[in-house]
């Protein structure tokens, strides 16, 4: 975490967290293992002991949430048959901001026969957040991916609302060097009338986007799990999407834990059920 001392004779210049991570995973011995790992500042990856299934990587944000300025950097690479599955310790949060955005940039590669599941827990949007958050997918042919974001926006049990702030989502996923997926999201200034539209989430608190490469499950079975404010499609390229909406983030977990489970063919990681 990056320290600042006030301005001398001016506005305090804030505390800004800065945290980074770099994992590089290789099978061996008929096990994914960690090959390379650097961390530094509040951000750090912890490996809990799994059984079968793959490897599982936990971020770790000791800067307890984010502000305005904060900035996450996280990458992720798996070599031939391997394959992670990276979560995180719980919710993220992002609390009001002052003006600048957080931002929080991960870039991930995946090898031939590889795979990588990611599947961090749900982001919360504080009134007045803001954050711009990017996603880097590069996977050769033959690989495996399901990847998944989710936001809510206020926690409906404390009585909260988001009435204006920004989330700015950006996915790019690449197969084989070729430009599969693109999809941007921008929400910014009054989010509480955005988000009341029906074009936009119709009154919906709470929403989620997942993709998916590799899946051979059953599409009707995905959408009944997704239930009527969710939707699957399946692209060329074998990809699958599917979007999900709901009023609550209780309600939001509750159709998404089964949809990613089937799609991950097996549980998920045991702090997704914390």
């Amino acid at each position: 975490m990056e320290h600042s001392l006030p301005q001398i004779g001016g506005a305090p210049s804030l505390q800004r967290a800065r945290g980074a991570v770099q994992a590089t995973m290789r099978q061996r011995e008929g096990r994914t293992r960690l090959s390379r790992l650097r961390q530094e500042g509040c951000l750090k990856l912890r490996f809990p002991k799994v059984g079968a299934g793959p490897a599982q990587a936990v971020l770790v944000n000791t800067a307890g949430g984010l502000a305005g300025g904060d900035r996450l950097d996280q990458s992720f690479a798996v070599e031939e048959a391997g394959h992670l599955c990276v979560t995180t310790q719980a919710a993220e949060r992002v609390y009001r901001s002052l003006g600048a955005a957080a931002t929080v940039r991960t870039g991930v590669s995946v090898a031939a026969g590889a795979g990588f599941s990611w599947l961090p827990q749900e982001t919360i949007l504080f009134d007045g957040g803001r954050l711009s958050r990017r996603l880097d997918v590069d996977a050769e042919a033959g690989s495996r991916l399901l990847l998944c974001e989710s936001v809510i926006l206020g926690r409906e049990a404390m009585g909260e609302s988001v009435a204006e702030g920004l989330l700015e989502e950006r996915w790019r996923v690449r197969l084989a060097g070729r430009l599969v997926f693109a999809d941007n999201l921008r929400l910014h200034g009054d989010l509480a009338g955005q988000t009341a539209r029906a074009a936009g989430l119709a009154g919906h608190r709470a929403f989620a986007t997942v993709l998916a490469t590799g899946s051979g499950c059953d599409l009707s079975a995905l959408r009944a799990l997704l239930g009527p404010s969710g939707g699957a499609s399946r692209l060329e390229e074998g990809l699958l999407v599917a979007r999900l909406v709901a009023p609550s983030g209780i309600e939001l977990r509750r159709r998404l834990v089964p949809a990613l489970a089937l799609l991950e063919n097996g549980p998920l990681p045991r702090l997704w059920s914390l």
